[in-house]
């Protein structure tokens, strides 16, 4: 597995305004502070959401991989995993995960084992190896290896798809000609890809799902206005579900990262034929979660392609709701009772609003990196995530009261990392009308009638956690977080620690960061300054009111360079935008 180094900081923000600075015999100009741009979604959201408590997300990821992984667990509705010995596509074992808790369409009794979902296994392997599990080596399996099950060779397809066999899946209840879950499951093998390069196997799925998305992009040749597309035929196809045009952002962030992988210029190409096909649209098609890696792309090769493509229409695209199609989906803005339930991703209309976690905790997967590449958006990404992180625990039935659940007294099986799958101002479930907002709940029974209660749980969802549990630290002032920008940013170039500090309070706040025994320099790239050198220890400085940081720590010693408007420590850069005028 490759290692990631992860610093564990608390912060807080000064500026310093270094008119000039020198590095060695050359001296650097000073570029003005970044002026911050503004999502008006983001906008209406409180600065200091109530109640407030921020979990500790990395804590709940960490025994989420142990029990959910373990076999052995006892107890109703558990264990929650199980051996698929049928061998689809590949000549291996390969394991399920339960969708929710009790689904009856899953487990060794049903189907033969086959029918499980890559949302919940790709997705737990990489919420897992995200805050440091080594998935390819636990207990004596290789749960990375048997990944490969889902590269659907027996359909033609050749891509990794949600199921192993997509006929079955379709009895079962599962979707597969839905566009978003053909594509998706890409997107997340590709990150779970970063971590383990050496992993047998992996290259040649890796290029397979490349070169088909980039085949595909040339066959739909800027109009991605259908339901699904058939990989095996190469033919767009429409049915009765919504057209998904923000699937070309799903084909970008897989065609950047093969780009960067194997530094082939087709999947460069691809990658902006796909981006500009979604730059082109001209209504809001967000139709599940693929729309925000459209600016993350879009954010990442202005930086590193020298393109200059304005993404800021797919930004409120994916705050605002959709306004066709599957209206209203876009992030939660709201109240309920006395609960500040804004930041959340799902329908901000369906019965008052209905959030969903997994959707949640993806969004800041391609959100919170792209800041790195566009620091603009740092105040309003800082303020989004507060109140996203703030939100998030009341998917969880230990954090939310028992007279806000639907099935309060089932909790006890979730063992406190099995979240519900949502949250809504009103439930759409009859016998649970009465329940005043917010409400968690699930959909487990509306995908099959004989799902029992408990399957408002969600194992797919709730195995995401880890995406949160790397991005999100607490620091030493309750309300300012620190943001990892480096956790999620897959295939990236190398980089020096960088994180992001955001104050929603109405004063100056201190914060106190552990920096350890290297001497550092400390770089605001929202100041676009060096703020502090040769720290070492404990760090204190002071960040203003609703403003945020982007701190890059660099070593003490590092040359300092600017070239073609970026600001390089030893050719690593750490700013972007150095150059760049407001």
């Amino acid at each position: 597995m490759k290692i990631k180094k992860m610093f564990k900081y608390s912060v807080v923000i000064a500026c310093l305004p270094f008119l000039l600075f020198s590095c060695g015999s050359s001296k650097i100009r000073i570029s003005a502070p970044i002026e911050q741009k503004s999502i008006a979604r983001v906008d209406q959201m409180p600065n200091l959401p109530q109640p407030f408590k921020i979990i500790d997300f990395n804590e709940i990821a960490k025994n989420y991989d142990r029990l959910v992984y373990d076999s052995n667990q006892k107890g109703a509705y558990w264990p929650l995993i199980w051996k698929d010995n049928s061998r689809k596509n590949i000549d291996q074992e390969t394991f399920g995960i339960y969708t929710a808790m009790g689904d009856v369409r899953q487990g060794n009794e049903h189907f033969d084992g086959i029918f499980h979902e890559s949302l919940a296994s790709i997705g737990s392997v990489l919420g897992s190896s995200l805050v440091g599990i080594d998935k390819s080596k636990q207990n004596g399996e290789n749960y990375v290896g048997m990944l490969k099950n889902y590269f659907n060779s027996e359909t033609k397809w050749n891509i990794m798809m949600n199921n192993t066999c997509p006929e079955v899946a379709q009895l079962g209840g599962g979707y597969a000609r839905d566009w978003w879950y053909d594509v998706y499951p890409n997107v997340m093998f590709y990150a779970v890809a970063d971590f383990y390069p050496e992993e047998k196997g992996y290259e040649a799925i890796l290029r397979s799902v490349a070169d088909k998305f980039y085949e595909a992009d040339a066959v739909l040749n800027g109009n991605y206005d259908y339901s699904f597309f058939n990989y095996a035929t190469m033919k767009p196809t429409k049915n009765w579900i919504c057209s998904q045009e923000d699937v070309a952002a799903g084909h970008a962030y897989v065609l950047y990262s093969a780009y960067q992988k194997f530094q082939e210029p087709k999947y460069l190409e691809g990658a902006k034929s796909s981006l500009e096909a979604l730059l082109n649209q001209k209504e809001n098609r967000f139709y599940e979660i693929l729309m925000p890696f459209g600016a993350y792309v879009a954010a990442r090769m202005n930086a590193e392609q020298g393109t200059d493509y304005d993404f800021s229409k797919i930004l409120n695209w994916t705050f605002d709701g959709s306004s066709v199609c599957r209206e209203g989906w876009g992030v939660l803005v709201d109240n309920w009772n006395g609960y500040d339930v804004s930041g959340i991703v799902g329908s901000t209309i369906h019965n008052g609003g209905f959030g969903f976690l997994m959707n949640t905790y993806d969004a800041m997967w391609p959100l919170v990196p792209m800041v790195r590449y566009d620091q603009r958006y740092a105040n309003t990404i800082g303020k989004w995530m507060l109140n996203a992180a703030n939100t998030s625990r009341l998917f969880y039935p230990n954090e939310i009261p028992d007279e806000h659940q639907t099935i309060p007294e089932e909790k006890e099986h979730t063992k406190g990392v099995i979240a519900y799958e949502g949250l809504i101002k009103k439930a759409h479930y009859e016998q649970y009308e009465h329940i005043e907002a917010p409400v968690a709940i699930g959909d487990g029974m509306h995908w099959n009638k004989d799902n029992p209660k408990v399957s408002q749980f969600s194992v797919y969802g709730s195995g995401h956690v880890g995406i949160a549990g790397a991005i999100i630290s607490k620091t030493n002032v309750s309300n300012i977080l620190q943001l990892d920008l480096l956790a999620t940013d897959f295939y990236k170039n190398k980089a020096y620690p960088s994180y992001l500090y955001y104050n929603p309070n109405p004063e100056v706040k201190e914060v106190t960061i552990s920096i350890g025994t290297q001497k550092l320099k400390i770089y605001d790239a929202i100041q676009r300054a060096f703020i502090a050198k040769n720290v070492t220890g404990s760090f204190t400085f002071k960040i203003n009111k609703e403003i945020s940081s982007l701190l890059v720590f660099v070593p003490q010693d590092a040359k300092i360079l600017e070239k073609d408007g970026k600001l390089y420590a030893n050719d690593i850069v750490i700013d972007f935008r150095y150059g760049n005028p407001n």
